[in-house]
């Protein structure tokens, strides 16, 4: 017989020679299959024939499996395991329920409500393997384009990136930041007028259009263009210049616990201080439109 004819013995057969081998009687076999006892019966033979061995010793009645039959049935088993294993594993991840999601997201993005959403996920996808990674708005673009992102939490406006899709995500504002050790630290009342004359650490205006633009239109309200002495990637580094004697800054209020050993963080009134973040993304696989069903 040749590999090619063992090659088409099917999962039913398999199934049915089970049902047969547990239940050592055709007619309980044929019942427990839904089916009549005729058709399994020759199902048997042909399974037997194709095989090219016999597995059931038969008499007037079954009498059991042979040593084949015993082997067979272990291995058909095993074999009707593997296939239904592959079946989950097929449908879990066209349903999102496995595999890896790439998720970038600004510094501010982990003090509001990603960490419950990220919480939420994974929950709901336990086998869904979460790859994080802290980035500025414009670093998050690029790799979505190069797709070494899926999903970003970004700072809009977002230049020159109509082919990345935004939903509104989460809501936060600007706040100031100053070292404690410094004369204004403590002082309570202060605004930003107050900071004109005060050395400035911001991030590249390329990183974070958005972000820096606005810094700069509240301090002209205020009455002053800030005196930049230092640029930082990332909201982190910003603030730990800050903490650290390098400077004052203008940063997410969401933040305002970092380093607040070392940094004494002050309200800005009114709206104009508001900003929002979106979840940006071009081609979601199936475990990101999960994440998106989760926010």
């Amino acid at each position: 017989m040749s590999i090619g004819t063992r090659a088409r013995i099917t999962l039913r057969a398999m199934e049915q020679f089970i049902a047969v081998a547990e239940e050592l009687h055709f007619h309980r076999a044929a019942e427990r299959l839904n089916m009549s006892q005729p058709p399994l019966t020759s199902a048997i033979r042909k399974l037997e024939d194709d095989i090219g061995v016999t597995l059931i010793e038969r008499g007037n009645r079954v009498l059991g499996l042979t040593p084949a039959g015993q082997t067979f049935v272990v291995e058909a088993r095993e074999t009707l395991r593997q296939a239904e294993q592959v079946i989950t594993a097929t449908v879990d991840v066209a349903a999102g329920r496995t595999g890896v999601l790439r998720l970038g997201y600004v510094g501010s993005a982990l003090y509001g409500r990603l960490p419950d959403v990220l919480r939420e996920f994974r929950s709901s996808y336990p086998k869904v393997r979460l790859e994080l990674r802290e980035a500025t708005t414009a670093a998050q673009v690029a790799a979505l384009r190069d797709g070494t992102l899926d999903i970003g939490v970004l700072i809009p406006p977002l230049v020159n990136a109509e082919d990345v899709e935004q939903i509104p995500f989460d809501n936060d504002r600007l706040c100031m930041a100053i070292p404690k050790d410094h004369p204004l630290g403590n002082k309570s009342g202060i605004t930003l007028a107050d900071l004109s004359d005060e050395p400035f650490i911001l991030w590249p205006m390329a990183e974070g259009r958005g972000f820096h633009l606005q810094v700069i239109r509240l301090c002209a309200s205020a009455g002053f263009v800030p005196m930049i002495v230092q640029e930082a990637h990332g909201m982190h580094a910003v603030l730990s210049l800050v903490s650290v004697g390098g400077g004052v800054s203008v940063v997410p209020q969401s933040m305002s616990g970092f380093r607040g050993d070392r940094i004494s963080y002050h309200p800005l009134p009114g709206s104009e201080p508001e900003f929002g973040l979106v979840m940006g993304y071009r081609h979601l696989p199936p475990s990101g439109q999960g994440f998106i069903r989760s926010t």
